[in-house]
């Protein structure tokens, strides 16, 4: 059985484009608020927290080239799958941010958004 992989831009990244300067993801800014709330919470999910620079080879292996934008959830096979998730061969996979926050609530018990 594989577990739900969360997948996101670390924070405090750099981008060569602005030398000296680090920044954070603002689609993923509100899942580490999410995830920061209950630590305890993500012992049922695998989080990876990425380098801005392309290629992301983790990305890569989980999907493939043409989808390295983050975040992601990546949906494991340990609960039922949405209607709503896109799709890549056998995998299903969701990119909204507020979809991953209702999913990260609905799957693994995080509070919802009010």
């Amino acid at each position: 059985m594989s577990r739900d992989l969360l997948l996101l831009l670390e924070p405090g990244f750099t981008d060569p484009t602005y030398p000296g300067e680090r920044f954070i993801c603002p689609h993923g800014a509100p899942i580490e608020g999410l995830l920061a709330s209950d630590p305890s919470k993500t012992a049922s999910l695998d989080v990876q927290r990425l380098p801005f620079a392309r290629p992301r080879e983790v990305a890569i292996k989980a999907l493939d080239a043409d989808h390295q934008g983050l975040p992601v959830l990546i949906l494991g096979d340990e609960g039922p799958v949405p209607e709503d998730v896109q799709t890549l061969g056998e995998k299903r996979f969701v990119t909204d941010t507020n979809r991953i926050l209702a999913l990260l609530a609905e799957r693994h018990g995080f509070p919802k958004v009010h």
